[in-house]
């Protein structure tokens, strides 16, 4: 029956509209209320999480999450209070250290500090969230490093192709699209969601100094990520679209260049976000 089932982005407070999300989906069918909030019997974690990732993904990928929906067997029921939710969110701090911030480190050029993030001890608790710590740091420095330095090329690239008007222009347009694009796909590649599962794991000051300068490196690593896999597909998009046009038609073309240029690291995180949510559904499984 769920293989006839569309689910789509957003919520949907109008009982009349056919449109449901993930949620929804599932209050309708399980209980035949139109709501997205958390189903009773459902982990709140898990709620979070499914909830932030069916908007994440696009409306192809987002159909994937329909084998979570009650069809025969509900593997979400009896979720809530089975004392397996700080392990849940200590899944999904785990992914965020050693599997979304890595991958963006990678595209980046900072293959030494994605490998020493990956081969940390799984984040399972308090104890391995600190351990992690030095190297989450270092690896926000050198991405931080590598962000400036990107942009410090592309402002000498700019100077040296056109030292005018519009080749400053072309520059602003390229900046802001990579600033863009990077933001985009950190969202679509499911970190909002993986955080908002990740919450319930920064309960004391060293599960919280962990999580935020994960955030702070995945953060930098996204940014510096789009100078240096797309910054100069951006850069020259924009380059070729102000010789023919204004400013805004450079800042499209930057912004589409940067943003498939982007788009494989992007498809590989939303296939491991969800995979990661069987993970988390049954966390005894999860090595």
């Amino acid at each position: 029956m769920t293989e006839t089932i569309w689910l789509a982005h957003g919520n949907h407070p109008d009982c009349d509209d056919p449109q449901r999300c993930l949620f929804e989906w599932y209050n309708h069918l399980t209980r035949g209320a139109d709501t997205h909030q958390c189903p009773p019997g459902v982990s709140p974690v898990l709620h979070r999480y499914g909830l932030r990732l069916n908007d994440a993904l696009d409306d192809s990928k987002r159909q994937q999450l329909r084998r979570y929906l009650p069809d025969g067997a509900d593997v979400l029921a009896g979720t809530a209070g089975d004392g397996k939710d700080e392990t849940r969110s200590y899944i999904a701090l785990d992914w965020l250290i050693r599997t979304w911030t890595p991958a963006w480190l990678g595209v980046a050029g900072l293959s030494k500090e994605a490998t020493a993030l990956r081969e940390l001890r799984r984040v399972a608790d308090s104890a391995a969230a600190r351990a992690a710590g030095p190297a989450i740091s270092q690896a926000r420095e050198k991405a931080a490093a590598a962000w400036d330095a990107a942009g410090d090329a592309a402002w000498d690239a700019a100077g040296d192709a056109a030292g005018d008007a519009a080749g400053a222009a072309a520059w602003d347009a390229a900046w802001d699209a990579a600033w863009d694009a990077a933001w985009d796909a950190a969202g679509a590649a499911a970190g909002a969601a993986a955080w908002a599962a990740a919450w319930d794991a920064a309960g004391d000051a060293a599960r919280a100094a962990a999580w935020a300068a994960a955030w702070a490196a995945a953060r930098d690593a996204a940014w510096a990520a789009a100078w240096a896999a797309a910054g100069a597909a951006a850069r020259d998009a924009a380059w070729d679209a102000a010789g023919a046009a204004a400013g805004d038609a450079a800042r499209d073309a930057a912004r589409d260049a940067a943003r498939d240029a982007l788009a494989p690291i992007v498809t590989q995180l939303q296939d491991s976000a969800i995979i990661l949510l069987s993970a988390m559904i049954q966390p005894e499984t999860t090595t």
